[in-house]
């Protein structure tokens, strides 16, 4: 009988300590989905640190929006880059067109966020709400699971990990076994049964206060670096890589 596949469905470090901590968690499953970087270098790097035991899968948070109003969407199975900073109904038809699975992740959650009436208003594009944030607290996770009641939307944990620790905080276990990236968006579009589950210890807790401090210098410093200092991010829709095929949706 198949005991199902663990899927840590979102985080955005790795290296031989997330590989280790998730190896440690039972996780057989990770998606490995960094801000500002290009689908291919996410592909590259998922490769290099996957094997037997566990496998990692490539994804996009893509940035909708500008810098005053995001909307996160999180993109498996792409088979094409998409860019950060086009409108949302463009990041939409996008990964319709490339048939991936797009999660909502910590619904809600400050300006970054899609809102209830946005989600309800694409619930037919969207595959799964994120009910389960380890970063996040208890009443900002029930927003979550009162969002996919009403909706009717399935369902999704994640770590949600800027730091190797806090990897397998939390996690979505599938009833049926996924081999590939294309396993695991197939059953994120087809609604496949799952359980989500979300650490309450005492040291999961102190990592989401680690956590939210980070966040704080990234809508600060890390805002102001990209904004002003850095040049243009590789996931720009301008970026020569793109081709201007995204002209038409780019906000910026």
């Amino acid at each position: 009988m198949s005991e199902g596949t663990r899927v840590d469905c979102h985080v955005k470090t790795l290296d031989e300590r997330v590989v280790s901590r998730a190896k440690a968690a039972g996780l057989d499953v990770i998606v490995y989905a960094p801000h500002f970087t290009r689908l291919p270098t996410i592909r590259e790097r998922a490769a290099r640190f996957s094997d037997d035991e566990l496998s990692v899968v490539p994804a996009r948070e893509i940035f909708t929006g500008d810098w005053r109003c995001r909307r996160h969407l999180l993109a498996i199975g792409l088979s094409e880059p998409v860019p950060d900073f086009v409108s949302f109904e463009g990041a939409l038809s996008e990964c319709a067109r490339q048939e991936a699975a797009v999660l909502v992740p910590h619904p809600e959650f400050l300006n970054v966020s899609l809102t209830r009436a946005e989600v309800g208003a694409h619930r037919d594009a969207i595959h799964a709400v994120e009910t389960g944030n380890a970063k996040l607290f208890d009443h900002q996770n029930e927003r979550g699971e009162r969002i996919t009641a009403a909706f009717e939307l399935e369902r999704f944990a994640s770590s949600y990990a800027h730091f190797p620790g806090t990897v397998g905080a939390a996690w979505t276990t599938f009833e049926t076994d996924l081999e590939t990236a294309g396993d695991l968006a197939e059953a994120l579009r087809t609604g496949a049964s799952r359980r989500t589950v979300v650490r309450s210890d005492p040291a999961t807790r102190a990592r989401r206060l680690a956590e939210f401090t980070h966040l704080a210098y990234e809508n600060s410093w890390g805002k102001l670096d990209r904004l002003f200092l850095s040049g243009m991010e590789p996931t720009h829709p301008r970026h020569i890589a793109y081709d201007d095929r995204f002209d038409d949706v780019a906000v910026y």
